[in-house]
């Protein structure tokens, strides 16, 4: 497993930025068009099993967002993010607020409120969020390869974000499975467009070297970069096809954005 910014050569190879699959994908739209994002706080990846969404609080959100799917004004997604003490937070895009402490018995209330009616929570106030909130998949447990490439892309991004001075604009979270971990490093960008509408663009095969770019032109300008770009939360197919056409997939560069999890073939850890 990979730790700080450190990756071996037999790690790299195997399941870091060298292995042969690297690339080897068009992985533009490779994720189910979706509208909301729903992060729970929730101990820590190194604690997290291969399906963290059968334990704890992620269970009864997934449970829920199951049940009732047919009730969902939009496509939501659920991810656990790690907890750094404060397990029972709710983090929600693009309405990008925060809801603090959430206890087991008030999931059902907050889901009724929140997810299904698009209402404030009747048992707690949200906190607004600001700025650039960076997901990157560290979820060892689920696929080796997001645990090897995930810590690296997580060292680069806090370097950067130190040396920028950037540290209260982009708020950095480890995350788990986003769907398709074939292609690791995987990520998860929201950020507001130049009309501070909250984007959230995925993306894929993403390394080290990408993150000042990353800064540069997704982060800073709202600028798409092609070759790793997977799609956008708030995206029909149709509209993701407009953003990066079928021709230019896969070419690198940048075009300006406009503006569920899917099954992936996962290389897991060995017992």
């Amino acid at each position: 497993m990979a730790t700080a910014n450190t990756v071996s050569a037999m790690e790299d190879t195997e399941f870091g930025f060298k292995r042969p699959e690297m690339y080897s994908t068009n992985i533009a739209n490779s994720i189910t068009p979706y509208g909301r994002h729903v992060f729970v706080h929730y101990k820590t990846p190194e604690a997290w099993p291969f399906n963290v969404e059968e334990e704890g609080q992620p269970q009864l959100f997934a449970k829920l967002l199951k049940s009732r799917k047919s009730e969902l004004p939009v496509q939501t997604k659920l991810n656990a993010c790690e907890g750094d003490g404060s397990d029972g937070d709710v983090l929600i895009f693009p309405d990008m607020v925060r809801y603090k402490g959430l206890k087991d018995a008030d999931v059902e209330g907050f889901f009724e409120d929140v997810i299904v009616n698009e209402k404030p929570w009747r048992s707690g106030e949200p906190e607004k969020l600001s700025g650039t909130f960076v997901f990157v998949c560290t979820h060892f447990n689920r696929d080796m390869r997001c645990g090897t490439c995930g810590p690296v892309i997580l060292a680069r991004f806090k370097q950067e974000i130190g040396t920028r001075g950037l540290s209260d604009q982009i708020s950095l979270r480890r995350c788990s499975h986003v769907g398709q971990h074939k292609y690791a490093g995987n990520i998860i960008i929201f950020s507001p467009d130049s009309a501070g509408k909250i984007l959230g663009n995925s993306y894929g095969y993403v390394t080290p070297d990408d993150v000042p770019e990353l800064i540069d032109q997704q982060i800073a300008k709202g600028e798409i970069i092609h070759k790793i770009w997977r799609g956008q939360m708030g995206l029909s197919k149709e509209e993701a096809e407009k953003v990066v056409p079928k021709g230019n997939r896969g070419e690198g560069g940048c075009c300006q954005g406009s503006s569920g999890v899917s099954c992936c073939q996962e290389q897991q850890k060995p017992i």
